[in-house]
């Protein structure tokens, strides 16, 4: 029996799904991907339908065990904040991250821009080095 194909448009979008999990950097930098990353990557794939999603476990650069994810950063480009404040974008992503933010993410920073904001400036901005813990310096 023929299996029913895939339309073009799913298969074009599975792919860059499949790309950008390929292209995270995964659990604090290790190239695997953690339950909590996953999840999120999911939440906010089907709360916002983003055009762009960019995720970043920064955990391994903070005062935390190997292998954590407590700290991520998200770049998230949807057409569903068009007309939005930056507070009310915001609100959106915390929305669908509301059970991980409860729980085991302690830090997440976001990038919430329409597709023309990122146009402008396609990047996910960096976080300044960790001071928090035993790295901050003490006087």
């Amino acid at each position: 029996m023929a299996r029913p194909m895939l339309s073009g448009q799913l298969v074009v979008r599975l792919f860059s799904m499949a790309s950008r999990v390929c292209m995270s950097r995964g659990s604090a930098g290790s190239g695997v991907i953690g339950p909590v990353e996953a999840a999120i990557r999911t939440k906010l794939e089907q709360a916002l339908n983003p055009e762009v999603l960019e995720l970043r476990n920064e955990s391994g650069g903070h005062a935390v065990p190997p292998g954590s994810e407590t700290h991520f950063r998200v770049a998230v480009v949807s057409s569903r904040f068009e007309g939005l404040s930056p507070l009310q974008r915001h609100r959106l992503v915390h929305a669908a991250l509301s059970e991980e933010l409860a729980g085991p993410v302690h830090a997440l920073a976001i990038q919430a821009r329409t597709p023309a904001q990122w146009k402008e400036n396609p990047q996910l901005d960096t976080s300044p080095a960790c001071l928090g813990g035993s790295k901050k310096s003490r006087n």
